[in-house]
């Protein structure tokens, strides 16, 4: 990811059944500042509640985003166990080494999607896409760690990132695995969603777009798809935020989801946005003050204060742009797989790159 500091790992299994995987994002040394946003109506979920403002918790050591629905969620625990190792966590005792990693998490519905039911992410995944993490360079998209058995309305899904550098030179990212009830393309001409939103017009042909069409109903017709999924992402910033701000970012950050995928948050999605906050940079948002600096709404803030609400919505904003751009991100880098029965089609294969 672009963000200074946090990293992303996957991995995965396909073949002999298998056709998930999991994704990390892995916060710098001493953790970041988190929250989440859930949205959908069938989440599954570990550890949120630990990132409520009202609660205890100020740091995250990772964000896991898996397959396997509920059972992928044990991915987590194989997280938890190399941070552990590297002694990462929150701190419960006299010695080094005893901490607990708070490592939230929360899972897509691909479930029997490569042929074998019981093929989920388990610990050892989980600990594979950390360690993938902990030394990986750049971030893998499309078919990649928990993309790799995503759907959205029939298309292939996958994992995509963006990002950008604000005029205070903060950072904004964001990755995410699209995996939805609704989809990102516009049936109606054929290009996706975010794109219409930011301004696209060379659209596809109408013979192009009628002959995929027809191709996506043929596949569809044979590929058994549930209408069980999910879209899960992480946006993170090097920005200073409290964990209310945090909790902000992960909210604002779900319109770009709404802008990119249609419909979104239905009852058969767990729609889930983290937000991540390393608090890094040493001006923009945090030039102001300390993280929980400015104005609060019962007194008159002062230059200071509305400078520090300024960068401060920079950030919100921007994290719903980049979260809508890393949806067009993945349904552009996804490919076309078989299954068992099937296949699911890309948008690449249907439309070729933008």
């Amino acid at each position: 990811m672009a963000v200074p500091g946090v990293r992303v790992g996957h991995a995965e299994r396909v073949g002999g059944g298998w056709l998930t995987g999991t994704t990390v994002v892995l916060a710098p040394p001493g953790g970041a500042v988190a929250a989440v946003d859930v949205r959908g109506g069938g989440p599954g979920t570990r550890e949120t509640d630990a990132l409520d403002p009202r609660n205890l918790v100020e740091r995250v050591d990772a964000v896991v985003l898996t397959g396997g629905s509920a059972y992928g969620l044990d991915s987590a625990s194989g997280v938890a166990a190399w941070l552990e190792e590297q002694g990462r966590g929150v701190p419960v005792g006299p010695e080094p080494g005893q901490v607990v990693p708070v490592v939230p998490a929360a899972c897509l519905f691909d479930l029997g999607r490569g042929g074998d039911w019981k093929a989920r992410p388990n610990a050892a995944l989980g600990r594979a896409a950390v360690e993938d993490a902990a030394r990986a360079s750049t971030v893998r998209v499309g078919n990649s760690g928990a993309g790799v058995g995503a759907v959205a309305g029939g298309l292939k899904g996958g994992v995509g990132t963006a990002a950008t550098v604000l005029p205070s030179g903060v950072t904004v990212g964001a990755v995410v695995v699209v995996n939805a009830v609704g989809s990102f393309l516009d049936p109606a001409t054929g290009a996706l969603y975010g794109e219409l939103f930011d301004g696209r017009t060379n659209l596809p042909s109408a013979e192009q777009h009628r002959r995929a069409q027809e191709r996506m109903a043929a596949a569809q017709r044979h590929s058994g798809v549930s209408p069980l999924n999910t879209t899960i992402a992480v946006v993170a910033t090097d920005a200073v935020l409290t964990k209310a701000q945090a909790q902000k970012l992960a909210g604002t950050s779900h319109d770009g989801l709404a802008r990119s995928v249609r419909p979104a948050h239905l009852l058969h999605d767990g729609d889930s946005v983290f937000a991540m906050a390393t608090g890094t940079h040493p001006g923009g948002s945090g030039s102001s003050g300390s993280a929980g600096s400015g104005w609060q709404g019962e007194e008159s803030p002062g230059s200071d204060g509305l400078t520090r609400i300024k960068e401060v919505n920079e950030v919100l904003a921007a994290g719903a742009d980049v979260l809508m751009r890393a949806v067009v991100n993945a349904a552009l880098e996804a490919e076309s797989v078989t299954v068992p029965g099937g296949e699911f089609l890309s948008y690449r294969e249907l439309y070729g790159r933008s």
